[in-house]
């Protein structure tokens, strides 16, 4: 009986059947973050000092979570946008650029994601692609063009609440980020990963009014384009759409 591949992905990941580690043989760790144009148009984002108080309820918070697909149309803030981008993957530390301890946990501390967003309606920002610099806490500009919000619902098989959302994140994993320490059981951990953000993403919506809606459904290469990721050591793995309830 042939196997599924989704099967022999998990009898190849098993420990006894991995190859040594990069970091076992010897190979230099990848960078903690993804070089970029330090010259493009970079947004300063509010800082995690700023944020108003906020009170939670986190069993409320628990119980209210729900995937939530339509929204009012109401834009989102920027302090906002930073709050939840802060608390899924805001740096609370660096230990000598080899570690970044942040909001979410991460296998080994590699903390292998990219966060695009597509903005669609934020308060002072125009609507388009961007990037999250995790360390410095700024949003950068990738494309702004008019198709872009087309191309990316395109991608994600045309499912409505991309254009609907104030904001859709988009998590890209950089494989070697993870697999320099775990080989090839990096990718399971990966998708581990994505379950620790993505959730604390729905609980902060929470707390600011906003609704989520998970999405793992998307034409991989196609979304790779868009994006202008390679697909081999940097692919997206999860998103989620995001607006106001």
């Amino acid at each position: 009986m042939t196997q599924s591949s989704g099967h022999q992905f998990m009898q190849q990941t098993r420990y006894e059947n991995l190859q040594p580690s990069p970091q076992k043989q010897g190979e230099p760790q990848p960078p903690i973050e993804l070089e970029y144009d330090r010259n493009g148009v970079i947004i300063d984002l509010p800082s995690p000092e700023t944020f108003p108080e906020i009170n939670i309820n986190l069993l409320e918070f628990v119980e209210l979570r729900t995937s939530v697909r339509r929204y009012t149309g109401q834009s989102v803030t920027l302090p906002e946008l930073s709050y939840l981008l802060w608390c899924t993957q805001g740096v609370k530390g660096i230990i000598q650029d080899k570690a970044t301890f942040r909001t979410v946990p991460s296998a080994g501390a590699c903390h292998a994601f990219e966060t695009y967003l597509l903005i669609n309606n934020v308060e002072g920002v125009k609507p388009g692609l961007y990037r999250f610099l995790a360390i410095d806490h700024k949003l950068l500009a990738i494309d702004n063009s008019a198709k872009i919000s087309d191309e990316i619902a395109e991608a994600c098989l045309k499912q409505p609440s991309i254009k609907a959302s104030a904001v859709t994140f988009i998590w890209t994993a950089v494989r070697s980020r993870m697999c320099w320490k775990y080989s090839d059981r990096g990718y399971r951990y990966l998708h581990l990963d994505a379950g620790h953000v993505c959730q604390n993403l729905y609980l902060t919506s929470e707390s600011i009014g906003c609704g989520t809606c998970a999405i793992a459904a998307f034409d991989d290469d196609m979304l790779c384009n868009v994006l202008g990721v390679d697909g081999e050591n940097q692919f997206p793995v999860y998103c989620a759409a995001v607006g106001k309830k």
